[in-house]
């Protein structure tokens, strides 16, 4: 954007495994420059060719949880023995200058960023499959698990979705292009909301003055 005229969005995509919620995300990527994709914190060691603030930010367990505890991620969590997290101020500084920034996380991480300190700008989305069968279907055609695992993930999947009802949208993925038009109308709607235009003040401030100007 050539200049400021809103605030960046900070937008939840969750779903079960499966039900198409990172091919939403990659696609809304390249429909809009002005979005971002969030840029985890993790313990973990970095493997071969990552690099830090490009995949992830990488620091040690002691450092994580100092910022944790000052208040410096959106959310944490611990997964397999490693600390996951959303630091908070390359979040703001993304909204701050117009751009909206992505985050594919579960339904614990979605409430903790709501909660936060930037939770007004929050819109979050629930993608659900259009049957558990298709689900099911849709995890063993990508074949990237054991069956093991992916009935561990069927399993999850019945939790997951209970929590459809603390999410602004709910989103039924029976059509991937018809979803992610979706997504693209209320994402473009959302933008407009009071609380995402910082010059909405000034504007009304000049109008009025144009009134007294007429006296």
């Amino acid at each position: 954007m050539s200049e400021l005229t809103r605030r960046g969005l900070l937008i939840i995509l969750s779903s079960p495994s499966g039900a198409g919620k990172s091919t939403l995300a990659a696609r809304l990527r390249d429909w809009d420059s002005d979005i971002e994709f969030s840029i985890s914190a993790t313990t973990r060691t970095p493997r071969e060719g990552e690099r830090d603030g490009k995949e992830y930010y990488f620091h040690d367990r002691k450092t994580f949880e100092n910022l944790v505890s000052e208040g410096q991620m959106l959310e944490h969590a611990e997964v397999f023995g490693n600390l996951y997290g959303s630091p908070e101020k390359p979040v703001r500084d993304a909204i701050l200058a117009g751009k909206d920034v992505l985050f594919d996380v579960d339904w614990q991480g979605g409430q903790q960023i709501k909660n936060s300190a930037l939770g007004q700008h929050c819109v979050s989305f629930f993608i659900l499959p259009p049957s558990i069968r298709e689900l099911e279907k849709r995890l063993k055609t990508r074949a990237l698990d054991t069956p093991e695992i992916i009935e561990a993930r069927m399993l999850k999947s019945k939790d997951e979705i209970s929590h459809w009802p603390e999410y602004d949208y709910v989103l039924i993925n029976d059509a991937l292009d018809a979803t992610e038009q979706k997504l693209r109308t209320i994402i473009s709607a959302e933008r407009m909301r009071l609380s995402q235009q910082p010059n909405i003040v000034d504007t009304v401030r000049r109008l009025n003055v144009e009134f007294e100007d007429r006296k």
